[in-house]
């Protein structure tokens, strides 16, 4: 196994549900740093636990990076080796690793990425939906910015993959099939955990399974670009973006 860099930042991968897809790097790397900063430490310890690794544990989430940058910088510069980890998969992708990594690279500390798992990627090579070329928009805005999110989006023709919570799954869906019509569409849940579920269908389709069977669980919601179809269609989409457009 390798020897940890003093003073580098490790972004280390952690598994999505399955505490199975952990690589021997990952274990090994996490009982050697001197500090592991988690998006949650009491959900950390849990993967902690299960692979027998005491080590100092601080926690670096959306509501304290400003006051934790700092400190965890502090570590670093006194050569100590940081592991940053996120509550499930790829530190960085709809967390706030963002703002951690911008400031290690402006303070010329070295960044060593560890892959592992991410929910998006498992989502994407099982849906069936073309994915040669696709964009990831990670979570929609929950109010300011939401309508006109979705309306950017509408003729995008890459397929387009979201992150959804539980609660506001039924209401995105519903949106995204009001503007952007009946498209293909596959939602997961709960990927790699004992109630894994794929849903794969159209919008309007999916709409009426989850007014009828409400869900659990984090959700990756993966929907087809604009497909080529008739003129009427593609007008319909203009619509939704200028209810004042005239029909030509």
């Amino acid at each position: 196994m390798e020897e940890i860099v003093p003073g580098a930042l490790y972004l280390v991968s952690t598994p999505i549900g399955n505490l199975g897809d952990f690589s021997y790097r990952a274990v090994h790397l996490l009982k050697s740093v001197d500090l592991i900063a988690a998006e949650d430490t009491r959900v950390t310890s849990i993967l902690l636990r299960h692979y027998e690794i005491h080590k100092k544990m601080l926690s670096f989430h959306s509501y304290n990076q400003k006051r934790q940058t700092p400190q965890i910088l502090k570590y670093l510069q006194e050569n100590k080796s940081v592991a940053l980890v996120s509550d499930a998969g790829t530190p960085g992708i709809s967390d706030p690793a963002y703002t951690l990594v911008q400031a290690a690279i402006q303070h010329n500390i070295r960044i060593i990425p560890v892959p592992g798992a991410s929910a998006f990627l498992a989502a994407i090579i099982v849906s069936g939906l073309p994915i040669n070329r696709f964009v990831f928009e990670g979570f929609l805005p929950a109010k300011k910015g939401r309508k006109t999110k979705i309306e950017a989006l509408a003729l995008e023709n890459r397929t387009v993959v979201f992150y959804e919570s539980p609660h506001r799954i039924l209401k995105t869906v519903h949106e995204l099939n009001e503007c952007w019509g009946n498209r293909q569409c596959v939602m997961g849940r709960e990927i790699t955990k004992k109630f894994e579920e794929f849903f794969r269908g159209g919008l309007a389709e999916l709409s009426s399974y989850l007014s009828q069977k409400p869900v659990k669980g984090e959700i990756v919601l993966i929907v087809e670009g604009v497909p080529k179809t008739s003129k009427r269609k593609v007008f319909n989409l203009y619509l939704c973006l200028d209810p004042t457009a005239k029909r030509g």
